[in-house]
């Protein structure tokens, strides 16, 4: 995916659009961009974000934008300020708040979840760095792999004609908090480097209410910072290497003083790009990540757990080849694998600060699979059908507890598991005229449970939740059908109608009181309605996104207790809505407002996270050639956003936030 790409299904000057099935801006090279779309693409619903509108947003998050597309949820409303880390899953339609990412998120192909944890290192990611997202909802990864029970989110890489020279930016803000950034981006050769770096922190919130906090609360406290280098050389005018590097770390407090978590990684991918007759993608990468977390007890402000040292490694690759089938088709023939192992070593601690037992858990993971997908234009019509079949692997699992002094307590050693999955994906495309298109699709997807799943427990007091070494696979069927619409010049309008059925969702079921476990529901059903609009008039534009999700568990057996109910952490309703005026000379101003329906914490639909609407402006204000002031304020109203509700230990999010900077360009 390519700026071009994406400028192709945005209307023009549009922030968030649905996708229309005007071809790719082709024959134009960018150093930096992957292989042309497919022309089958729009068939799936795609949503697209362009570069404006990521470095646009009040926030300056990445995962703050992505909630422009409604339907986006992490795990908990919180963003990667003030939320544990292990808790940025990210799904898509409602299919269930779960810690672990049903989504599949890349970035330039590679996938970014903890190979241990299954989140996203957002505060890992820039937007600076970035030329553009697809959100792609529903299931069916095609040739991207497996694991997209949800939906695909493909992040791509700024390219060279999205890069200035010399950027940066530098902001104060509320509570102490301060935001640097910057990159250089040098032609070398005919090619090109960018190196870039990012640095924040702040004192942060309480996320405790007032009434809640005792001596040992404190403040949302984070600090962190990353850094990147990408190198695009072209080997010949139709082939180019790209090679990226990341690097990251991020401390947070949460909730208790001492109750610090961390995670860091050192990731790595070179892609080679060849757009001759005998197309090619090919990519290999490696990820190093660790993670750690302190739970500090609400009731003697005592270091409970430490979860010292969570290393997780995850390698993977794909080669893809589109041959020259003539001009009316377009095919995709590949393999990708990945391989993902981890481990888990914690300690638990007694009241009076002594050790009790020391625990060890792990595992590996693998899926290897094999894609064919090809797209057939025939006049105004669009055919595309794809299918995979992965073997995938689950291995090497084990448990282990210690005491103090080293004596083993239990040592459980866990069947490997293996199997081979087949799916695939079809879609339809008609252009009726200039101003209508009727597309349809229908898939199936699979996602493995993540080793956090399969062997770790965790705390949120007073609940804990049990791991499940047992947990098999989700299984997605759905299909959905829709239309985009041009009226006239400067309106596009899209809707969406989807049935997806996601049988075995893993789901934190109550088997006690404060007692929770992952197990394998019979089904999670959300069907529902999603309706895009992008409007411009002059200097003015409008983006509109709307989500009605309709979803129920079905459940037997020792989880019969949940049938009926709504899955946790999904909202029926979703909506956002931002008006930007780009005016002469660079002044601009934008405004966001995001409405998160009410939803419930638990399985039992006993804890309630009320609705919440959030507003959001920032203005830019040119005093030079290249220098401009940025005002940014969030939450201006001051909304109370609940995150979190056990039994009536509540978390909040993020409040009026106020944020005054210099950008440089």
């Amino acid at each position: 995916m390519s700026g071009l790409a994406l400028a192709a299904l945005i209307a023009p000057g549009a922030a968030v659009a649905q996708s229309s099935p005007v071809p790719d801006a082709a024959d134009i090279v960018v150093l930096g961009q992957s292989l042309p779309l497919p022309p089958g693409v729009p068939a799936y619903g795609t949503v697209a974000i362009d570069r404006a509108r990521l470095t646009g947003d009040a926030s300056g998050r990445v995962e703050d934008v992505l909630a422009d597309v409604a339907g986006f949820q992490q795990f908990r409303r919180a963003d990667s300020r003030s939320a544990n880390p292990s808790a940025q899953g990210v799904t898509l339609r409602a299919l269930g708040g779960n810690a672990s990412s049903r989504a599949l998120l890349l970035l330039d192909g590679v996938p970014l979840a903890d190979p241990f944890f299954g989140y996203i290192p957002f505060n890992a990611l820039a937007a600076d760095r970035l030329s553009g997202v697809r959100v792609t909802r529903g299931g069916g990864a095609g040739a991207f792999g497996a694991g997209a029970v949800a939906g695909t989110i493909e992040l791509a890489s700024a390219t060279r004609r999205d890069l200035p020279p010399v950027w940066g930016e530098v902001f104060y803000g509320s509570n102490s908090a301060v935001e640097a950034s910057g990159s250089v981006s040098p032609d070398v050769g005919s090619g090109f480097v960018s190196l870039s770096g990012k640095v924040e922190r702040g004192d942060g919130f309480f996320t405790t209410p007032f009434a809640q906090r005792t001596a040992a609360s404190a403040r949302a406290r984070y600090r962190d910072w990353s850094g990147s280098v990408r190198a695009v050389v072209p080997l010949d005018p139709e082939t180019e290497v790209q090679a990226s590097g990341l690097l990251f770390r991020d401390n947070r407090t949460l909730r208790f003083a001492g109750a610090d978590s961390s995670s860091q990684g050192e990731d790595a991918s070179v892609r080679l790009i060849h757009r001759g007759g005998w197309a090619v993608d090919a990519l290999a990468y490696v990820q190093a990540r660790n993670f750690t977390n302190r739970v500090i007890s609400a009731t003697t402000a005592r270091l409970t757990l430490d979860q010292r040292n969570t290393p997780a490694t995850g390698i993977g690759g794909k080669i893809e080849l589109r041959p020259p089938v003539g001009p009316d088709h377009l095919l995709r023939i590949g393999v990708d694998a990945r391989f993902g192992e981890g481990t888990l070593y914690e300690d638990a601690y007694a009241a009076s600060g002594a050790v009790t037992t020391r625990r060890t858990a792990g595992g590996r993971t693998s899926t290897t699979g094999l894609f064919l997908e090809d797209d057939w234009t025939i006049g105004r019509l669009v055919l595309t059908a794809g299918g995979r079949v992965d073997r995938w692997t689950i291995s090497d699992g084990f448990f282990r507890e210690a005491s103090a002094s080293g004596r083993v307590m239990t040592d459980t050693r866990f069947a490997n598991r293996a199997g081979v999955e087949g799916t695939g994906r079809a879609g339809a495309l008609f252009q009726a005229s200039d101003a209508v298109a009727v597309r349809a699709a229908a898939y199936t997807g699979f996602r493995l449970p993540r080793l956090n799943e399969l062997y770790r427990p965790f705390v949120v007091f007073p609940v804990t939740t049990q791991a499940n070494a047992a947990l098999g696979l989700e299984r997605l069927r759905g299909f959905e059908g829709g239309f985009d619409l041009k009226p006239f010049a400067g309106l596009t309008l899209g809707v969406t109608a989807f049935y997806n059925r996601l049988e075995g969702a893993i789901a934190n079921v109550t088997i006690a009181t404060n007692l929770r476990q992952r197990q394998n529901v019979d089904a999670i059903v959300a069907r529902g309605v999603e309706v895009t609009a992008h409007a411009k008039r002059g200097a003015l534009a409008l983006d509109l996104s709307y989500a009605f999700s309709d979803s129920t568990v079905h459940a037997s057996g020792a989880s019969a207790q949940l049938g009926g109910f709504a899955p946790a952490q999904s909202p029926r309703h979703s909506a956002s809505a931002t008006l930007g005026w780009a005016g002469l000379r660079g002044w601009s101003a934008s405004l966001t407002a995001r409405y998160v329906g009410r939803q419930y914490e638990d399985d039992l639909q006993t804890d309630v996270l009320p609705a919440a609407t959030t507003l959001d402006g920032v203005v830019t204000v040119p005093v030079g050639r290249h220098v401009a002031v940025v005002l940014r304020g969030e939450n201006l109203f001051d909304e109370t956003v609940v995150t979190r509700n056990a039994a009536g230990s509540i978390d909040l999010g993020t409040p009026r936030t106020l944020w005054v900077g210099l950008r440089l360009r």
